[in-house]
């Protein structure tokens, strides 16, 4: 997962991934939809990069909502890799 993507899904911005946790900025997996509202954390089509700041701030809600909370200098995540589709054979 960390190795597919270089920014952000919440803010956009790049992601430092020789950073380590706790540190705010550090690369964090979020889930699509949240364990708690039954997501599946092992399925990558339901996981993304994040900071640890941006996935601690979005929680269990949406993205909209975490990036009202960034203080208004979230962007638009942009894709910086290929996507690519799983296959089930």
């Amino acid at each position: 997962m960390l190795a597919a993507y270089d920014v952000c899904a919440i803010c956009g911005r790049p992601v430092d991934k020789t950073l380590r946790s706790p540190h705010p900025m550090s690369a964090e997996v979020d889930e699509l939809i949240p364990v708690s509202r039954g997501g599946d954390p092992l399925s990558f089509n339901n996981c993304r990069l994040t900071h640890r700041r941006c996935n601690r701030i979005k929680s269990d809600k949406t993205d909209a909502y975490a990036r009202s909370h960034l203080g208004g200098a979230a962007a638009q995540p942009k894709a910086t890799s290929i996507p690519f589709e799983l296959s089930d054979w």
